[in-house]
């Protein structure tokens, strides 16, 4: 691995997305890489992008921006690869829960497809080690910082290829199911574009854990879950769990956000492995 910190190194797990829908509109939203299938052993594993199912529904053509590499596999920020897709909505395999936000599509032709014309891609992908389990899970306090990275109103840096990052914390307990399902509260600002973002305990150096212990010189790592949806207020008053837009022009004027996000546990991307299975 080239020598990169860890808050480098995060930088370069998600991709920007970009759909044009059948609708003439277009939207940008967030995926982040993921390794499917790894075997421990040899590495070997079904690379994929991993984001919301609405930033997808309905799009004729994508594109998703890769950061090239070199010989000796380092990021060359400035250098960019750029896949454009048609049927961009048929590659992706969806969640079969309808109620869950989170489809998939893998990525190993197109990566091919790159290294076939002399161009080397760089991107960090996740796996089944940042996913927590219950034991984790009931280490953290219902207080936590978080980290979410991603593309909020499309913003990026667009000469590196680099995404926004956002702190917050979660607005509800990580070792319970907001109300019943498996999601958690938080509480950050989610802007059209975030849609698919990776959300993480993220702790560089050391930490703190819910029994006040400090871990000096020790980093943590934890995917939460993905973003997807937040509470909105209407003007009549009611509340209203509404999909995080893909683009700013599908905010209804009668929809105020609070600054409040849901995210989809990321033990659900599990149940996404689930579809490599039978390919």
């Amino acid at each position: 691995m080239v020598n990169l910190s860890l808050s480098e190194q995060i930088t370069y797990s998600t991709v920007r997305i970009e759909c044009d829908y059948y609708d003439g509109t277009s939207g940008t939203g967030t995926g982040f890489f993921f390794q499917f299938l790894k075997n421990e052993t040899t590495g070997e594993h079904i690379p994929a992008v991993i984001t919301n199912k609405h930033v997808i529904n309905g799009s004729t053509r994508g594109r998703l921006i890769f950061t090239k590499a070199n010989a000796n596999n380092e990021p060359i920020d400035t250098q960019h690869f750029q896949i454009y897709f048609d049927n961009f909505e048929a590659l992706w395999r969806k969640h079969p829960d309808t109620d869950v936000d989170l489809c998939a599509m893998p990525i190993a032709p197109f990566v091919m497809e790159a290294s076939n014309r002399g161009d080397k891609l760089f991107y960090i992908s996740l796996d089944k080690s940042q996913i927590p389990n219950s034991q984790q899970l009931a280490e953290l306090s219902v207080l936590e910082e978080i980290l979410m990275i991603g593309y909020p109103n499309g913003i990026w840096d667009h000469v590196n290829n680099k995404p926004i990052l956002r702190r917050g914390v979660t607005a509800s307990s990580p070792n319970l199911n907001y109300c019943g399902k498996k999601e958690i509260m938080i509480d950050a600002a989610c802007f059209p574009g975030s849609s698919g973002s990776p959300v993480f305990i993220f702790n560089e150096g050391g930490y703190r854990d819910k029994r006040g212990s400090m871990y000096f010189g020790k980093s943590r790592v934890i995917l939460l879950g993905i973003l997807y949806a937040g509470p909105q207020h209407t003007t009549e008053g009611d509340i209203q769990i509404i999909d995080v837009p893909i683009n700013q022009r599908t905010i209804a004027i009668s929809r105020i956000p609070n600054n409040l996000g849901l995210i989809i546990k990321s033990e659900r991307i599990l149940e996404l492995e689930r579809l490599f299975l039978l390919k």
